[in-house]
């Protein structure tokens, strides 16, 4: 099946397109609403995922010529604010479901999409009888980590997910705060954005890693910033690894520290 994302937020976008894929749907995707609407009416898809704020069109008006049209194809709405009333119009306009940014998760999009669809949800459940390892055991439930991310969204998103895991969690919005937090609370591991307000990643990673007292945590670099030249100056700087935002999606951030700490302790 075929789903079109109309979103202008790289990041949003990449998660909801990874966590798609991922499960066997084709994922086509635009930028702005009269982008998504040439791509809906000569390609129709199975189901549209569309922002509420969008350039060029917008994602009211976005319904509303769905509906002057009577075009079939269900719309889940994707909300900013989460706000009653924002959600009821969008209803009214004829949106089948909601999402609301700041709180929906990959795992919640794929539900979201499945039940509108009228597909079987079937959740995935560990095949494996066997127990766990002391590692197993380890990773996840006595972990202290640290976020260093002031995108509200993916932080709280991956935060979020964290928790879920079994991790104790910490958040700084800036290189300075982080700093801090790292002196205060010594983390096992720092997730750490490149941009940032104040002191960036880079600066950060390199105080990091002179310090006697933090040298020795892992630091997992999680930015939008891809270039080869970016990726080589944070892993000569002490990085263990660099994740481009937009390639991973959280399930596969969290093996990554997993992975990350299980090479720490064992």
């Amino acid at each position: 099946m075929k789903i079109l994302i109309v979103e202008d937020e790289p990041v949003h976008l990449a998660v909801m397109k990874s966590k798609l894929e991922s499960e066997g749907y084709e994922v086509d995707a635009a930028l702005d609403g009269e982008e998504g609407w040439r791509k809906l009416k000569t390609a129709p898809p199975d189901l549209v995922l569309l922002d509420v704020i969008l350039p060029k069109l917008d994602g009211f008006q976005f319904l509303e010529r769905a509906q002057k049209e009577k075009i079939s194809v269900p719309i889940i709405i994707v909300s900013n604010s989460g706000q009653p009333v924002e959600i009821d119009k969008a209803l009214k306009l004829g949106a089948k479901d909601c999402l609301v940014k700041a709180e929906f998760s990959p795992a919640e999009v794929l539900e979201k999409v499945q039940k509108v669809l009228g597909e079987k949800v079937v959740p995935k459940v560990k095949t494996s009888s066997q127990s766990p390892s002391n590692s197993e055991i380890y990773v996840g439930s006595r972990n202290h980590l640290l976020m260093v991310e002031d995108d509200k969204f993916l932080r709280d998103l991956i935060v979020q997910k964290l928790i879920r895991e079994g991790f104790k969690m910490k958040e700084a919005v800036d290189g300075e705060e982080g700093l801090k937090m790292v002196r205060e609370e010594r983390p096992d591991l720092i997730l750490l954005d490149l941009i940032l307000p104040g002191l960036d990643g880079f600066e950060v990673l390199k105080r990091l890693k002179a310090d006697a007292a933090s040298k020795d945590i892992p630091v997992i670099v999680l930015s939008n910033l891809g270039q080869k030249e970016d990726m080589d100056r944070a892993m000569a700087a002490g990085a263990e690894a660099f994740m481009v935002k937009a390639h991973f999606t959280p399930g596969e951030i969290v093996a990554k520290i997993k992975a990350t700490l299980k090479k720490k302790y064992f």
